[in-house]
């Protein structure tokens, strides 16, 4: 009898060892699992996104979506860069995973000269250009051989000649669009001379020239406002569905979920509010 009331207790023993091992065991297992997922979760919630932009507006903007994007775990890096290449070159070479300073025709022209496939993932906001006054205070009183400042790239230069044809300036040939060039030119009543700039030299020129056509941009860099042009592009014309600013990034990024969300963000209320709020109609938000 009491042989089996010591085997009994033996066997409880290992009994209740095994089961504790056991379990000792599956919450080990568990707490690694959950240490493991807070990892993967941490590790998801911390992506980094550099964006190269110019100053203004691109810049400034970006500043309102970087709180937004690091409520979602995405800490936003804004390079800012002034000219129109590096931003593009930054993308291509990887020190950049976006850029946000182009519209599509400039981007598409890029891609073309250099072999590149950089793509656009959606646009933000549009830029009007405006003629600004230098010599002369009025369109009216353009001089004959007038001195009008231009940009000088294929793209914008067009979108120059364009703003001078709504104006009743010069005349295109009909097809010329958005490619237009000096070329395209079928009627100069007062034999324009074009003085062709980098955009960023456009405001500086001012005082040298009759009139200049600056880019939305630079001119508020340079300390204009566009209820001082003197003409500026229709909001309904062939430059506002065209030349909206966008974000590009490299193909193989196109689908990336922290780009994704960086225009979602950029086309959300906030944003578009800010804008509004902010550049007096010099910058004009799409969404």
């Amino acid at each position: 009898m009491k042989s089996n009331i010591f085997k009994k207790a033996i066997a409880a023993i290992l009994t209740l060892t095994v089961v504790g091992s056991v379990a000792a065991c599956s919450a080990h297992t568990q707490a690694a699992t959950i240490g493991s997922e807070a990892q993967n979760t941490q590790s998801s919630q911390n992506t980094v996104l550099k964006v190269g932009a110019n100053i203004t507006p691109h810049s400034e903007i970006l500043e309102v979506a970087k709180p937004i994007l690091a409520e979602q775990g995405i800490t936003l890096e804004i390079i800012q860069l002034e000219d129109s290449i590096t931003p593009n070159t930054g993308v291509i070479e990887g020190s950049l995973d976006a850029n946000y300073f182009q519209h599509v025709p400039y981007l598409e022209q890029f891609n073309k000269e250099n072999g590149s496939t950089l793509v656009s993932v959606g646009a933000v906001h549009y830029e009007p250009f405006g003629i600004y006054a230098g010599r002369t205070k009025d369109l009216k009183d353009l001089p004959d051989g007038a001195i009008v400042a231009v940009p000088n790239n294929v793209t914008n230069e067009a979108r120059a000649l364009l703003l001078l044809a709504q104006e009743g300036i010069i005349k295109l040939k009909d097809d010329a669009g958005i490619t237009a060039t000096v070329e395209d030119i079928i009627d100069n009543p007062k034999n324009i001379q074009f003085k062709e700039l980098a955009p960023e030299q456009l405001v500086a020129a001012l005082p040298d020239v009759d009139v200049a056509v600056i880019n939305g941009n630079y001119a508020i860099e340079g300390g204009l406002h566009v209820s001082q042009a003197l003409a500026v592009e229709a909001n309904d014309g062939l430059a506002a569905q065209t030349y909206g600013n966008i974000i590009a990034t490299s193909a193989d990024k196109a689908n990336d979920p922290a780009i994704k969300k960086l225009v979602e963000v950029l086309q959300g209320p906030e944003v578009s509010a800010y804008i509004k709020a902010t550049y007096d109609g010099a910058v004009v938000p799409l969404y």
